[in-house]
């Protein structure tokens, strides 16, 4: 009962010690458009962080706070973060107190400011988001946990900072789940959006390929050769558990879930060729979509769940195609290139990206689903495949392969701020995990 109390008593003090600072002088929403064409970063300043008594870890944790909220903060792509060494305010002097002028001087329109106190392996911490122009508080919060929670304290704000300038939460409770090949076989495993925690998925000495997650995160799908042929199976991610959703002879590739998670896209080469078909999750009742001599492979659906895209070689070579959910009005999308492939659709339903090959080597485009001229996205040297949006529709992940090595890799939708993850394949980006 006394740890309770001393504990609740730091919390208090910490909070009136930062209320001291600025008042909240209102909560005005300044949402920016970030997918505008000329788009400037935020400039934005994140300062060391106060701190109170007690706890061992003072000296560290005033800088490390600053350090991860800046880190996740560039990991987006959407800020330029003013460096420390820059900064009028004096160190020795009492950090509570802003002179805002001082902070756009140095070219910061938003300044993060913070105080914690720990005690016990439990930790108290406010962040502030500030607007130096206005003067004024945009966010404020207030986190409490154990002192090894710090890194979801930081993110849970970083989080914040974007509802407040963009209108939209970030991806860091999302996964990206990717092929990873290991000698002649291929497990699946999955990575976080900062390249952190990798976790196995399968595990089954196979080739192993083409993993789907469902709307809700809950089920992958995939192929694998486990049983000596391409079948498609679905694993439950809260249980571990898997099942052979379909396994007949020839190819059993798997496609995307339809948005209500309700169906899944395959292509079965069943019948012989290479054809589109709807699998009803509930029934098992399948239903066949082409009925071409050519290839149709890559369904993806819109997402409304009303149009499907797939790539099909019945004009010559491989395009893109778009079609209604029951197969009919088939309309082909690419003209420019003769080999268009991997098409990902994205959630905001305006664009398809696909790869293409430009002088030999394959790139990461994006078309209007309406048709019209393609928007080339990477340049860089080296193959760039498999494109997959993130469920905002800002981010796309892909393969790099370089000097003989896939990797994935991410980038801002509009082609800027590429990160290598790690090694691996064939990505596919998950919902919205919490």
């Amino acid at each position: 009962m006394k740890k309770r109390c001393e504990w609740q008593k730091i919390l208090v003090g910490l909070l009136a010690l930062f209320s001291l600072s600025v008042p909240v002088t209102g909560s005005a929403k300044v949402y920016i458009d970030i997918d505008a064409p000329g788009f400037q970063k935020f400039p934005i300043a994140v300062d060391v962080f106060t701190k109170g008594g007690g706890g061992t870890d003072q000296e560290r944790n005033a800088v490390w706070f600053p350090d991860q909220i800046s880190k996740y903060l560039d990991m987006t792509g959407y800020f330029r973060i003013i460096p420390r060494n820059a900064f009028l305010e004096d160190p020795q002097k009492d950090r509570t107190k802003i002179i805002f002028s001082d902070w756009q001087t140095i070219g910061a329109d938003y300044l993060v400011k913070g105080h914690f106190q720990s005690q016990n392996r439990r930790l108290a911490v406010e962040m502030r988001l500030y607007d130096t122009v206005r003067g004024e508080v945009i966010r404020e919060k207030k986190y409490t946990g154990r002192s090894d929670e710090r890194k979801e304290m930081v993110i849970k704000f970083v989080n914040e900072i974007l509802l407040a300038l963009t209108g939209e939460r970030g991806v860091f409770n999302t996964k990206i789940a990717y092929v990873l090949k290991r000698g002649i076989n291929s497990e699946i495993q999955t990575i976080g959006f900062d390249g952190t925690v990798q976790e196995r998925v399968t595990n089954y000495g196979s080739l192993t390929l083409a993993p789907r997650w469902s709307p809700n995160g809950r089920h992958i799908s995939f192929t694998s050769y486990k049983d000596n042929n391409p079948d498609f199976f679905v694993r439950d991610m809260k249980t571990a558990t898997r099942k052979k959703v379909a396994g007949y002879p020839g190819l059993n590739l798997s496609g995307a879930w339809s948005p209500d998670g309700r169906k899944i896209l395959l292509t079965l080469s069943k019948d012989g060729n290479q054809e589109l078909y709807i699998l009803d999750v509930g029934s098992g009742y399948l239903q066949r979509l082409t009925y071409e001599y050519a290839i149709d492979v890559s369904p993806v659906w819109s997402a409304d769940g009303k149009k499907i895209a797939f790539v099909s070689n019945r004009a010559g070579s491989p395009q893109i195609y778009v079609m209604d959910s029951d197969g009919r009005n088939v309309r082909r999308l690419t003209y420019e290139g003769n080999y268009n492939t991997s098409p990902s659709w994205s959630p905001k339903g305006n664009r398809i990206a696909y790869e293409s090959t430009v002088g030999g080597n394959f790139q990461i485009f994006t078309i209007s689903a309406e048709g019209g001229p393609p928007q080339q996205l990477t340049t860089q040297g080296g193959e760039h495949k498999h494109p997959s949006w993130s469920p905002d529709g800002r981010y796309l992940a892909m393969t790099v392969k370089s000097g003989g090595v896939n990797k994935v890799a991410v980038m801002n939708a509009n082609g800027t701020n590429l990160r290598i993850l790690c090694e691996g394949s064939n990505p596919a980006w998950s919902p919205f995990l919490e």
